[in-house]
């Protein structure tokens, strides 16, 4: 599903690098983990998978089902079935959700060569998907996120998730500013989207999100590198320890 290969990445208008050397490979249907304290360079992985700009790729290679990511636009990496939920959802003020979602459902569909969605189609598959995030069906009649809170954005943004049923989607901290009710909600749809062909890449500090996302797998990123991998009990071990453990026992530039 992702390869990621010696990637290194820098900041465009300095040149201070950020990434330096991330070596990752997440198979189809596999969730993996990635923790590690601020400024290690987890945000900053997602922003380049997502194809954000203003970063410079210097070295590497990141293959995604084959196909180079890094030669894609972010639009196409969007519609072959790359998502991103962003730790900071933006606001799109004036623009209806309903209308953005059917746009970018249809967009996908046609991309894939499916016929689009009619109106009723895509309304009532609309009603269906909210479901695995309990939103409030006002809500998806307002503006893009405008006015919501920052749960009901988190929740929003899965709901997205489940309506355009990418291939591989790439949490960025969302569970940042949950509280417990809220993230078990946002948890219980990611759960229900894991699929044999779907993979997730979930970056968080806390492990309380692992206690129900369950990983297969749970890397820590030091420094711009993974730098200690291992399976779920690892999430566990530095929740109980902190991260100097790790410090200890890796180089970390």
């Amino acid at each position: 599903m992702l390869e990621i290969t010696n990637l290194h990445a820098s900041i465009e208008d300095d040149g201070t690098e950020i990434l330096k050397g991330i070596n990752l490979s997440v198979a189809a249907g596999e969730v993996h983990a990635i923790m590690g304290p601020n400024g290690s360079g987890k945000s900053t992985l997602a922003s380049v998978l997502a194809g954000r700009g203003g970063y410079d790729i210097t070295q590497g290679s990141v293959s995604f089902q084959g196909e180079d990511l890094l030669d894609m636009d972010p639009d196409v990496r969007a519609r072959e079935g790359l998502f991103l939920a962003f730790q900071y959802p933006v606001e799109l003020p004036g623009v209806n959700m309903a209308t953005f979602l059917r746009h970018a459902v249809n967009s996908i569909r046609e991309h894939r060569g499916q016929d689009e969605l009619s109106a009723v189609d895509f309304l009532k598959l609309m009603k269906e998907k909210a479901a695995f995030v309990n939103l409030d069906p006002s809500l998806r009649s307002r503006a893009v996120n405008e006015g919501f809170s920052g749960g009901e954005k988190k929740r929003n943004e899965i709901f997205q998730l489940a309506m355009l049923e990418p291939k591989l989607a790439v949490l960025d901290e969302t569970d940042s500013g949950l509280d417990i009710d809220a993230l078990r909600v946002v948890s219980d749809g990611v759960n229900q989207l894991r699929a044999a062909d779907r993979s997730f890449v979930v970056i968080t500090h806390y492990q309380r999100l692992l206690e129900y996302i369950v990983p297969d797998h749970v890397h820590v990123l030091m420094g711009g590198r993974i730098v200690k991998s291992g399976g779920a009990e690892l999430a566990h071990k530095l929740e109980e320890h902190g991260y100097d453990w790790i410090k200890d026992e890796a180089v970390v530039a």
